[in-house]
């Protein structure tokens, strides 16, 4: 084709019956709506084309009639593969009643797959996938009885369980830019997102198919900065120009600067939530934050954690990232979401899934819609509502540390936060927390077993997830354990030791969580009496979560005693007191090494029996002493 400049219904013309169509797009960022819009008028028109099959990653539509939806008609899809449901209503509705095939598989696996079909290649192996709904020991993704074909295989190598998703071999692809040259080289520049673009034209290219771009204007040949140029012509058929209402930068902002982080919003346009339990349930998971650590927002409840982390000056001292290849600033929530500003990076969604897989996240925080005893958690089914998982398993099964946030309960419930307290007026209709999931788009007993640190956090208690199951540990002020939490739960929790969420929360004023997580306040809590020969260390609220968290104290420590010159006796206060269990040996070490060198005897107390508990297996050493209560502590140090 010379004149690679098309009218939308020359383009559509282009699609033949049973073609395999692939499409990019996150949410309404850089889904390629003129060439939907025209394939949906063809079809209507004429009946063709016909039987399509539907390969795609991302979800991309608004829960109404834009995106995908226009795909949503009996005759013109056969099959479907994807990896989000549930923003294509129209289509989703076809697969539950079995009129087309479908599977739901992994965001990130397909985002990959584009890559592997473009080389050749018959699949990819992955661990993403195993115990939940997509390995082929429970569903293999199939959405209905209609859908037979193994798309996932069960394999072993090394004696370790992988997934193998074959490949799928895409025939057209409708695809979107910014500005396209005569010759088809494609440009994003006004594009929020680049997505998988490149990946899933030559994925076409090479399968022999046919790469169609929806832009918003022509430049001549040669004109385009090379290194600006997405797709390059060779990969391009058919470009077609857009209008502008079918051009939208998202689906929530027909365009902004900001979100092609070409310039930088002031501060000041970041708007702090409001104090709903939205806002408690961000604020409680931001306490998770590391510093200085890469973190997954998921959509939803999560998107909140940004706002908050915008509020308390915290953007500067962590790096958010969004699956769709979004690296720091602050992502974007709606139907903007996908989108974001003031980053450090935008990424192909393919290279970021790759950074996730291989464990680069420290933290990720995603929805919580439903959850089971033993930690499964449900995202992607809910009876005849299909949802999808999206990069849900991508993100959730390779977090280094992971939080789920939501509700504890949904539909219609009336919870007001007054007084620095919680007052639930009118309970939710559906519960949340189930003697078992409806899907298992999470596995809590695999991250048990392989020790993956997993909190759930709601907005009247928090969760932990131990090898035994759920343990609840937190409660909210003003909520009561018996009528508001366990009333409520299919299958009761394990209760140890039951802590107050921590009251800031539930103020209107910022928290002034830098100074947390940040241990602004450490030197206030170290005083040495020189006279006496006394040091005292207030560890109360304390939390501990990396190596360099301990490394501060330990520096912090010694600044103090080195200059001192003599060996002190040392009284600590481990009233709630919190240590990530894989620290607690070097927390130990560091603090072994301190007695030897600064320490005569340490007397240490702590109000929990199990803190108490755990500090006697931490220090048998005969020069410790632990007590209950600071009074016990001090008459014994004063003997």
């Amino acid at each position: 084709m010379q004149n690679k400049v098309v009218t939308p219904a020359e383009a559509a013309a282009l699609i033949k019956d049973g073609d395999v169509v692939t499409t990019s797009g996150f949410v309404g960022i850089g889904v390629p709506d003129a060439l939907l819009a025209a394939v949906e008028t063809r079809f209507e028109e004429t009946s063709t084309p016909r039987d399509l099959t539907l390969f795609f990653a991302a979800g991309q539509g608004d829960g109404n009639d834009r995106g995908l939806n226009r795909l949503g008609h009996e005759g013109l899809l056969k099959r479907v593969i994807g990896g989000h449901w549930g923003l294509i209503p129209k289509v989703a509705k076809l697969a539950v009643e079995g009129k087309i095939e479908g599977w739901n598989l992994p965001q990130g696996c397909i985002s990959q797959l584009y890559r592997d079909i473009a080389a050749g290649k018959p699949g990819m192996l992955s661990k993403v996938g195993l115990d939940t709904f997509v390995d082929p020991r429970l569903d293999g993704g199939r959405v209905n009885e209609q859908s037979t074909d193994d798309l996932v295989e069960l394999m072993q190598i090394g004696g370790e369980d992988y997934l193998f998703y074959h490949a799928v071999k895409p025939t057209v692809a409708l695809l979107r830019g910014t500005t396209a040259d005569e010759d088809g080289n494609i440009t994003m520049e006004r594009e929020a997102l680049v997505l998988d673009n490149l990946a899933q034209a030559m994925a076409v290219q090479n399968s022999g198919g046919v790469v169609i771009v929806q832009v918003e204007r022509i430049a001549r040949a040669g004109t385009l900065p090379a290194r600006d140029v997405v797709i390059p012509g060779i990969l391009v058929d058919a470009v077609v120009v857009s209008p502008p209402e079918l051009h939208p930068q998202t689906y929530g902002t027909p365009f902004s600067q900001a979100f092609t982080n070409r310039i930088r919003p002031p501060a000041s346009e970041i708007a702090p939530m409001s104090l709903t339990p939205r806002k408690v349930i961000a604020r409680r998971c931001a306490f998770e934050l590391p510093v200085n650590g890469v973190v997954n927002l998921g959509i939803g409840m999560p998107e909140g954690v940004a706002a908050v982390a915008a509020e308390e000056g915290l953007l500067q001292h962590v790096t958010l990232t969004a699956e769709p290849g979004v690296i720091g600033g602050q992502p974007a929530s709606g139907l903007d979401f996908g989108a974001a500003v003031n980053t450090d990076a935008i990424v192909p969604q393919n290279n970021q899934f790759d950074f996730y897989d291989g464990g680069g996240l420290d933290m990720a925080c995603l929805g919580l819609a439903q959850a089971d005893g033993v930690g499964n958690v449900n995202v992607s089914r809910f009876g005849p509502r299909l949802a999808g998982a999206g990069g849900f398993i991508n993100i959730s099964q390779n977090a280094n540390a992971l939080v789920f946030a939501g509700t504890f309960t949904a539909k219609g419930f009336d919870i007001r936060i007054e007084d620095g307290a919680l007052q639930i007026r009118q309970e939710g209709a559906s519960r949340k927390f189930l003697k078992q999931v409806e899907q298992i788009t999470f596995s809590g007993a695999r991250a048990a077993r392989l020790g993956q640190p997993v909190l759930y956090v709601t907005e009247r208690c928090v969760f932990e997830l131990q090898a035994g199951g759920l343990i609840l540990t937190e409660i909210a002020p003003g909520v009561d354990l018996e009528k508001d939490i366990l009333a409520h739960m299919e299958v009761a929790p394990k209760i140890e030791e039951l802590r107050e969420m921590d009251p800031r929360i539930f103020r209107e004023e910022e928290m002034n969580l830098r100074v947390d997580l940040l241990h602004l306040d450490l030197p206030e809590r170290i005083a040495l009496n020189p006279e006496q020969g006394h040091l005292f260390l207030n560890f109360e609220k304390y939390r501990v979560r990396s190596r360099e968290d301990i490394d501060i104290v330990r520096k912090a420590v010694t600044a103090v005693c080195a200059p001192h010159g003599q060996k002190v006796e040392v009284l600590v206060n481990y009233d709630d007191f919190r240590i990530d269990e894989d620290l607690v040996g070097d927390w130990a070490e560091m603090v072994q090494a301190l007695t030897d060198q600064y320490y005569t005897t340490v007397t240490r107390y702590a109000g929990s029996a199990f803190m108490r508990m755990k500090l006697a297996e931490a220090f048998p050493d005969a020069r410790t002493h632990i007590f209950e209560s600071s009074d016990q502590a001090r008459r014994y140090q004063g003997k």
